[in-house]
């Protein structure tokens, strides 16, 4: 009898330990993460669709982009004194960040938008960002910081440009028990280099909301 109940019991602690495998198992598979691929030509074409976060993102920064460069294109500014053919130099300084948050990646990728968008619309001609960053890294000019009309137009003129870009990105954050709202404002500005005459200014708006 005591046999017995001692192979009993040994096949009932394997059992367990083979039920706690099991589940060890089960879990660690739950745990693996599950990576997917989004955007044209994937089974998840509108993956970036839904917001993650009040943060800005890429939507949120095409959008921004997009309505600004929308109203520069139909303004009479740009009708009368660029569209005529005369593809003036412009160039693109940092635009400024007065939001609370940490946004280098999203700064960048704003400017790089810009960028795009009016190299590819080839009305006018745009200098290097990159001999920029220089010059602008050569006057100790702080990232995210506002940059002085004069010291702009001075390095504008040094780099040969007619029009340079400027423009803050703000945001207004409110909080009502349990949600979250972000308003965030894009603001640009065309300004003459010779003249310091603003030729363009446009602010769009993006909200993103959390409810907890």
């Amino acid at each position: 009898m005591n046999a017995i109940l001692s192979t009993m019991t040994t096949v009932a602690r394997r059992m367990t330990l083979g039920s706690v495998l099991l589940a060890a198992l089960a879990m660690a598979a739950s745990c693996t993460p599950v990576v997917t691929r989004g955007g044209a030509g994937t089974s998840k074409p509108d993956l970036d669709e839904a917001p993650l976060s009040t943060k800005l993102d890429k939507k949120d920064l095409d959008y921004l982009v997009e309505q600004n460069l929308d109203a520069l294109f139909a303004s009479a500014f740009w009708r009368e004194e660029i569209v005529p053919g005369s593809k003036p130099y412009v160039t693109i300084f940092p635009i400024r960040n007065e939001t609370s948050e940490h946004l280098d990646d999203q700064m960048n990728t704003l400017l790089s938008s810009i960028e795009t968008s009016l190299v590819n619309g080839g009305s006018v001609n745009v200098v290097s960002r990159e001999r920029q960053n220089e010059m602008i890294a050569e006057i100790g000019y702080q990232h995210g910081t506002a940059m002085d009309p004069k010291t702009a137009a001075t390095i504008g003129r040094q780099l040969g440009a007619k029009y340079y870009f400027t423009g803050k990105l703000g945001a207004v954050d409110e909080k009502l028990q349990n949600t979250r709202r972000v308003q965030y404002s894009l603001f640009i500005q065309v300004i003459d280099v010779e003249t310091s005459l603003i030729k363009f200014q446009h602010e769009s708006a993006r909200s993103k909301a959390i409810k907890r």
